[in-house]
This record gives structure tokens, sequence and C-alpha cells, in this order.
């Protein structure tokens, strides 16, 4: 695999966990209630869900 390619994605993974991230944070600040206390796990996993598969995708990538 290309370093390019390897770093791309790599660059694209941390960018998206921190979007992920932001987003948490910025649905928290709007609307504060018991029901976002009680779904920000799941709310959480779900944003960093892109990040989680574009850094796997970066290891399979570099491993081969």
């Amino acid at each position: 695999m290309k370093k390019n390619t390897s770093y791309l994605l790599l660059t694209a993974s941390v960018l998206a966990s921190l979007s992920g991230v932001a987003l948490f944070v910025f649905l928290f600040v709007l609307d504060f209630n018991i029901y976002w206390l009680i779904l920000s796990p799941v709310i959480f996993a779900i944003y960093q869900g892109p990040a989680v598969y574009l850094y796997w995708l970066w290891k399979k990538k570099k491993n081969d």
C-alpha cells in the first residue's frame, strides 16, 4: 500500500473521531435532559463508528 494512502486513511480516521466527539458535545450543550444522559453511550458509539471503520481499514491495508 502506498504511504500517502495509508496516511490519508489514518488522518481521515482521526478527523472522523474528532468530529464525532464535537457532535456529541454539541448535542449535550443544546438540550441536556435525562434522556440524553441515558442514551449518551449509544450516541457516542454511533458517532465513533465511522472513525473505527476507517481505522480498521488502515490497519488492514497496512498489514497487507
